[in-house]
């Protein structure tokens, strides 16, 4: 328990750390959000109008730094994000709509290629030396290859050549957002060349970090006495993976940064409305809420994926344990 609060402090430093920075980069930025919006407004506009806009929009230019700062800490606690200046619309509403779509697709191929590249490299690992490894330059080639430029290729064979999956898009516009058997359906038919590019693309990492532990762990002590007391083979493979997987635990902690910048350049090329759209529209705009909600959304991805990951190393080193 004492590791694990100390680690729970370092997050909650970590945190605010980001979200100090998630304030101050926006106001950094060149240029005036309320300008640019009251730019598109045809007609004259007064002083007043111009105040109001600022509050409504939640930009705060009139305050001082400091008193944007606390203003800012207070709206967090109230869960108020402001409102989206493109898209004049609360950010809390618009990430509402935009997230599920974007943990669905994302989190489920990060899962999918990390449990991938775990069970393939453990048993290649395993079965080192043998005809298995050549699926090893394969996989690397697909891991050099950017997520951008390969989900191009597969959206230009598959789908507008070969017509094998829909081209862009989340689901079949003509069917109304419902849980119903038939939209459910066309959301996993669409999000299927998507989750193929991120499984691809990162799947090779895994593979690669597992499978060499697993021939370093292999020639362990504890593994080589399983051997010669006759254990089950099931076993012995487990007990070592178990011990192998521990650093593919701790990288996937430390990647999941880089995995969610090039997914979500992933939902550009394929339309997908998930967070990556949003983000462009929010650049494009120097929409200052709406950034920040990305980047709080984003920051706090990776922040409980790494809490999750410390979490089971420590279930899984008993080390780690007896070390608190």
């Amino acid at each position: 328990m004492t590791t694990l609060a100390r680690r729970l402090g370092v997050y909650l430093l970590t945190a605010w750390v980001a979200i100090t920075v998630n304030f101050l980069l926006p106001r950094m930025m060149p240029g005036n959000p309320v300008r640019i919006l009251i730019g598109k407004i045809h007609g004259r506009v007064t002083p007043q109008m111009v105040r109001a806009i600022e509050e409504q929009f939640g930009v705060g230019l009139h305050q001082g730094l400091w008193s944007q700062y606390l203003h800012y800490w207070d709206q967090l606690f109230h869960l108020n994000l402001g409102v989206s200046i493109a898209l004049s619309a609360p950010v809390s509403s618009v990430l509402k709509q935009t997230v599920p779509w974007t943990v669905g697709l994302i989190g489920a191929s990060t899962v999918l290629s990390f449990l991938l590249g775990t069970f393939v490299g453990t048993y290649l690992g395993w079965r080192r030396g043998t005809v298995f490894d050549a699926v090893l330059p394969v996989a690397t080639f697909f891991q050099a290859v950017p997520y951008f430029f390969f989900g191009t290729v597969l959206l230009l064979v598959f789908a507008s050549h070969l017509r094998w999956f829909p081209e862009l898009g989340a689901y079949n516009e003509a069917l109304t957002p419902h849980w119903h058997w038939a939209f459910v359906a066309s959301v996993l038919r669409y999000g299927q060349l998507p989750a193929i590019t991120v499984i691809v693309s990162s799947v090779a990492g895994w593979i690669m970090g597992m499978r060499n532990m697993m021939v370093t762990t292999v020639a362990e002590d504890f593994v080589l006495m399983a051997v010669a007391k006759g254990l089950p083979k099931r076993k012995v493979v487990a007990y070592a993976a178990r011990n192998a997987v521990l650093p593919s635990i701790s990288n996937f902690s430390l990647a999941m940064g880089l995995l969610v910048s090039g997914a979500l350049l992933v939902e550009l090329v394929f339309n997908y409305p998930g967070v990556g759209d949003l983000l462009l529209t929010a650049v494009q705009n120097e929409d200052y809420p709406l950034l920040q909600g990305i980047f709080l959304v984003i920051t706090f991805t990776v922040l409980s994926a790494n809490l999750i990951a410390d979490v089971v190393y420590m279930a899984l080193d008993p080390r780690i344990r007896r070390e608190a």
